[in-house]
């Protein structure tokens, strides 16, 4: 091989600029022998040869030879300088996303601990809010002083039991003695005549005038004081609600069926307990079945009367025809006082007889009680 080719081709100029003592040298320097005379001049060095290999890496730690690519000493362990800023992206990459991983699990550890270990929330108890209105003023009613004696509910008085064969109704009532009225002066009074409801009664003076007086208020009745008077044991769907006589209302009436066998005669009627004895003076009917034959009786005591035959009872005024709506019949003995008073009701006016197949009726709409002056 040529020297020559190998030689570092820097070097290569620094020789063409010297002539070369090679070529002049006696041919036995060439072979090795010694040069003919000492102030010769010394031979040129030789040329050197470049590998472009480049040098051996050692550790700057402990002088270990490295192996290309190696960034760590196997002997010391101790890093290559510049190894670590080499692969900078890579591991700072890796240590970033490890970081962000461990504070994830971190957190999610943390939040399923506190899950466990918080306590169930409890439900609150519901509120009640209470609003505040504004109080309702009760409406004014006249206050009623009632009677003595236990309210309850109307009922029907049958004194005597219903026996299989009709009793004998009796057509007329007897009519009791009552005590001989005695009167002043020249006039006289009229009893027992029956007069349309005016809210007025007329009373004749001793010199021949006439005053007219004006009607006292009726007498307070507790709500179950009338009851039907059913001495003969009669069916008691033939009757109404004998309250409705005493109600205040004439729209509403306590009712009376006609018997169609022994029509127009009736022997029935409508009873009134004052639950204590009073005086009193007229009694003012109002009915929707004008015409009927009708009778007040009066009597003491703790039950009525069990038949109208009883010589308990005492006739207050005679049989008259109540040929109006409204009629006022005025009382005898209106000095004496009795607990229980009785519309007796003796014939059926003809428009209220009915048939056997659809029976008639009388009403009481209203019945009022007055005190006696």
């Amino acid at each position: 091989m040529n020297p020559q080719l190998l030689a570092d081709s820097t070097a290569a100029p620094e020789s063409e600029l010297k002539p070369s003592t090679a070529a002049e040298a006696p041919e036995d320097s060439l072979n090795g022998s010694a040069p003919a005379s000492p102030g010769a001049a010394s031979s040129p060095p030789e040329p050197t040869l470049s590998t472009n290999e480049p040098a051996a890496r050692t550790c700057a730690k402990c002088g270990a030879t490295l192996d290309e690519g190696q960034d760590w000493c196997l002997q010391c362990g101790a890093a290559v300088p510049g190894s670590l800023d080499g692969g900078g992206p890579g591991w700072r990459s890796a240590t970033t996303v490890l970081a962000v991983t461990s504070v994830l699990v971190l957190g999610a550890a943390a939040a399923a601990y506190a899950a466990l270990t918080q306590p169930t929330p409890r439900k609150p108890a519901p509120r009640v809010i209470t609003i505040a209105q504004a109080p309702v003023t009760p409406p004014v009613t006249t206050p009623t002083t009632p009677t003595p004696g236990g309210l309850g509910t109307p009922t029907t008085i049958n004194p005597l039991p219903s026996t299989s064969t009709a009793p004998k109704i009796p057509l007329t009532a007897p009519t009791p003695k009552s005590s001989p009225s005695t009167g002043s002066g020249t006039g006289t009074t009229n009893s027992g005549t029956g007069e349309s409801g005016t809210g007025t009664n007329k009373s004749s003076t001793g010199n021949g005038g006439t005053t007219t007086t004006e009607q006292p208020s009726p007498i307070l009745l507790d709500t179950n004081a009338a009851s039907t008077y059913n001495p003969y044991g009669y069916s008691t769907s033939w009757f109404g609600d004998p309250s409705l006589a005493i109600d205040g209302e004439t729209s509403t009436a306590w009712t009376a069926q006609v018997n169609p066998a022994v029509a127009p005669k009736m022997a029935e009627g409508l009873a009134i307990d004052l639950k204590t004895a009073l005086k009193v003076g007229s009694v003012k009917l109002i009915t929707s079945t004008p015409g009927m034959t009708v009778q007040v009786y009066g009597a003491n005591g703790t039950t009525l009367p069990a038949s109208i035959t009883d010589a308990a009872w005492v006739a207050l005024s005679p049989s008259l025809d109540a040929k109006k709506r409204s009629t006022t019949v005025k009382l005898r003995d209106s000095g004496k006082a009795f607990r229980f008073l009785t519309l007796w009701i003796s014939q059926a006016p003809k428009s209220a007889v009915g048939t056997a197949t659809a029976p008639g009726h009388v009403s009481v709409n209203e019945l009022e009680l007055f005190e006696a002056k």
